[in-house]
């Protein structure tokens, strides 16, 4: 099924092929190195590392992706209220810590967050994807239209990614699922409170109050990959195992942070 509507208030002509979450989307101006042979542990335990994948899945830019990267970093920028002087996908990376770290509490980034995503779409648009479309078959056609619409327009910021089969609260299955096979955004991030505050949290929130469709992320930490399933309703936060997730030991924020507090417990994130 193909979402015209969606499609066309993206400009995003139907042979580019794109992929995942829609608060990215481009990469830098040059190529990005594997972080190759790194231990990637978590501070409780020095045994789990990244899983090693060979190379790194091969994104190729499409010609959409400077506009995409250009119009996202505007309104990051709007909301941060500075320009970071570097360019491309750092400046970018570097953009999303200082609207996590700016803001007074968890809360108000994921709100942060939500409005940079409603600021990509045209204001109608969003409101009558919730009225005319979540409403069909019971939201699977809402679901899977999404999915595909999320493919082609945020590989730029995610890295290569699939439309893939998940399991659907009715006991059902339907291809309303996004697999993203390594997050660019995490990996360069190498934070998990951006990753929770600025993408996963802010991200089902979008979709479900804007777009009336339920969402569930569950970013692994390990191998740096991350199922979007469409149409599933999110767990409680008390029961998301992704919001207990500790700081990855090459989180650059918890470091400055145990840099000036030799004492303090960077078991868990201090954003997540």
């Amino acid at each position: 099924m193909k979402m015209k509507p969606l499609a066309q208030a993206l400009h995003v002509p139907p042979q580019t092929i794109v992929s995942s979450c829609p608060i990215y989307l481009l990469p830098p101006s040059h190529s990005i190195s594997l972080l190759q042979n790194r231990r990637i542990s978590r501070i409780f335990c020095s045994s789990k590392t990244i899983e090693e994948k060979g190379s790194k899945p091969d994104y190729k830019p499409g010609i959409l992706d400077h506009f995409f990267i250009n119009s996202f970093r505007n309104k990051l920028v709007k909301e941060v209220g500075w320009d970071s002087a570097k360019p491309g996908y750092d400046g970018l990376i570097e953009l999303a810590k200082a609207l996590m770290m700016n803001s007074r509490s968890n809360s108000r980034t994921k709100d942060a967050a939500v409005r940079i995503l409603k600021s990509l779409f045209r204001p109608f648009l969003l409101e009558l994807y919730k009225i005319l479309i979540a409403p069909i078959d019971g939201g699977k056609v809402a679901a899977v239209m999404v999915a595909r619409v999320t493919v082609l327009t945020c590989q730029w910021l995610m890295g290569t990614s699939n439309v893939n089969s998940v399991d659907l609260p009715d006991g059902t299955s339907c291809n309303s699922g996004v697999f993203v096979e390594r997050c660019k955004y995490l990996e360069e991030s190498k934070c998990v409170g951006i990753c929770i505050n600025t993408c996963k949290l802010p991200t089902q929130s979008f979709f479900k109050d804007c777009m009336g469709v339920p969402l569930v992320m569950e970013p692994n930490f390990s191998d740096y990959s991350c199922q979007f399933k469409f149409g599933v309703f999110p767990p409680l936060p008390e029961n998301d195992a992704a919001l207990k997730e500790p700081c990855l030991d090459i989180c650059p924020i918890a470091n400055k942070r145990r840099e000036i507090q030799r004492n303090v417990d960077v078991m868990k994130c201090p954003k997540a």
